[in-house]
């Protein structure tokens, strides 16, 4: 497995992984408004989007997304937002999540992050067990809800910046 930056002219591909991920799980339904933005995270290319690949097959993506270009999750300049973790349901039990997690961990620290957060949905267990062994901390304090119907939990990790 390679962890790298993705191509231009992988995004498409990308965005796609993420839906089906999603949906492999039931934590996106079919025709749910919140599918396309999940294709076009990073499309725009003001993030950096990390690939896990298997020779030429990319098998997880994640994204990390810096103030101001961040959601309103983010409060200031120190603090930078991990999204869109998905990793191919025929990929997984490889360790792939966690090596993306760490990389872009990695990625964070390297240009200045000095609290790295995300959001993720109470029924996503198995991502947080990713998390909480990286690192991370629930902050119920910045929990989130984009819609009435929609609650999502925030955890936060404190890096080493030096």
């Amino acid at each position: 497995m390679v962890i790298r930056d993705a191509l231009r002219d992988e995004l498409a591909e990308i965005g796609e992984i993420r839906v089906n991920a999603y949906l492999a799980d039931g934590y996106l339904s079919p025709d749910s408004g919140y599918a396309p933005r999940l294709r076009e995270l990073g499309s725009d290319g003001a993030a950096p989007v990390l690939v896990a690949t298997d020779g030429p097959v990319i098998i997880g993506t994640v994204m990390l997304q810096t103030w101001p270009n961040g959601g309103q999750l983010l409060q200031g300049p120190d603090e930078a937002e991990m999204r869109a973790l998905a990793v191919r349901p025929e990929a997984r039990g490889r360790g792939v999540g966690r090596a993306l997690v760490d990389a872009v961990i990695k990625r964070a620290a390297e240009v200045g992050v000095r609290h790295l957060l995300l959001l993720t949905q109470p029924e996503m267990k198995t991502a947080h067990r990713i998390y909480e062994e990286a690192g991370f901390a629930r902050l119920p304090d910045r929990d989130f809800s984009p819609e009435p119907s929609v609650n999502l939990l925030a955890y936060g990790l404190d890096l080493d910046v030096r």
